[in-house]
C-alpha cells in the first residue's frame, strides 16, 4: 500500500496514494492505522484525494482505529471525492468522521499546522 506520511506532535497525516481501498489491502490499512494509535497518535488525517473506490473493509478499518483511540483521539478525512463522499453519507460515517475540504482544514481541525 502506497502512503505518504507526515507527523507533527501527536498527529499523523496520511496521503493514500492508491485509487482503491478494498479487501485486498484492508489488513495492511488496518494494521497501519492501529500502529499509529499504538504509537500514541491522537489525531489521524486521511487525505483521500487519490481514492476513487472504497469498500466496507476499508471503512471497517477506519472505524476500528477510531474505536481504538477512544475518546482521546480523532480521525479527519479530507479531499474526499464524490464517490467516497456518497459512501460515507450512505453509511452515515460522515457523522462519525470529520470530513473536511482539504489537508490544511483537516490539520487545523486537529490542532496542528504542517
Amino acid at each position: 500500500m502506497r502512503v505518504e506520511r507526515t507527523d507533527k506532535d501527536n498527529v499523523s497525516v496520511l496521503v493514500i496514494m492508491e485509487k482503491t481501498l478494498d479487501a485486498s489491502m484492508s489488513a495492511d490499512f488496518k494494521a497501519m492505522l492501529h500502529g499509529l494509535v499504538h504509537d500514541g497518535k491522537r489525531g489521524i488525517v486521511l487525505d483521500l484525494a487519490h481514492v476513487t473506490f472504497m469498500d466496507s473493509s476499508a471503512l471497517g478499518a477506519m472505524v476500528s482505529a477510531l474505536k481504538a483511540m477512544g475518546s482521546q483521539g480523532e480521525i479527519a478525512l479530507c479531499s474526499v471525492r464524490e464517490p467516497i463522499a456518497n459512501i460515507l453519507a450512505l453509511t452515515r460515517l460522515d457523522r462519525v468522521f470529520k470530513v473536511l475540504p482539504d489537508r490544511d482544514a483537516a490539520c487545523n481541525e486537529l490542532g496542528v499546522e504542517l
